[in-house]
């Protein structure tokens, strides 16, 4: 069966009223409309950060310094002052000094150190993950201090393990190591995760 399409309306009035919706629309359209995904610029300009991997990686290690107990002598005193409330190391994220040193990144090794004690010091060190650091505090960690003469004491910690920050002073005090943390989270910023062969 065949259906027969009639238009209610005449082509020329179709014609006109097309027209004249085309007309008005013209009209409105004189100015651009603003973009509606502005908005989406504008908060991923205020929430999208462009870094490196060493720069995450690297603000990751500097904020969570976990030290390795490596106290053979007095200058821990030191270190138990500046995890102390009044100085806080808690804002490096050092506030757990860990037991072992496969939880640690870093060791402060602090006061004298013999040669007896020197192989048990070196693996602690040998078994802490990598990346790790060590700080010397004090004047005996750094050169054997007032013992360096005696023929059983290490004449600094640096002939056993590489030292990356060295804190002067017979004990330093917090403030010291507070300042040593430091010039060590400014040597872990610049630190490059890939190593490029020469």
């Amino acid at each position: 069966m065949e259906v027969e399409s009639k238009y209610i309306y005449p082509n020329l009035e179709l014609d006109r009223d097309e027209g004249e919706v085309i007309k008005a629309l013209q009209e409105k359209s004189q100015k651009i409309i603003p973009d509606p995904d502005a908005w989406l610029s504008e908060e991923l300009n205020r929430n999208v950060l462009l870094t490196t991997v060493d720069g995450i990686l690297n603000w990751s290690r500097r904020s969570s310094l976990w030290t390795v107990i490596c106290f053979p002598a007095c200058c821990a005193f030191e270190f138990i002052g500046a995890a102390s409330p009044r100085f806080d190391i808690a804002r490096f994220g050092m506030e757990i000094i860990r037991a072992s040193p496969r939880q640690a990144d870093l060791m402060i090794t602090a006061g004298t150190l013999t040669w007896k004690m020197a192989p048990q010091v070196k693996r602690i060190y040998e078994q802490m993950a990598e990346p790790k650091w060590v700080i010397a505090m004090g004047a005996c960690a750094i050169s054997g201090g007032l013992f360096n003469d005696s023929y059983s004491v290490v004449p600094g910690y640096n002939h056993i393990i590489p030292v990356d920050v060295y804190i002067p002073g017979c004990p330093p005090r917090p403030e010291s190591l507070l300042y040593g943390i430091e010039k060590l989270r400014g040597k872990i910023r610049k630190r490059s995760t890939i190593k490029e062969d020469k």
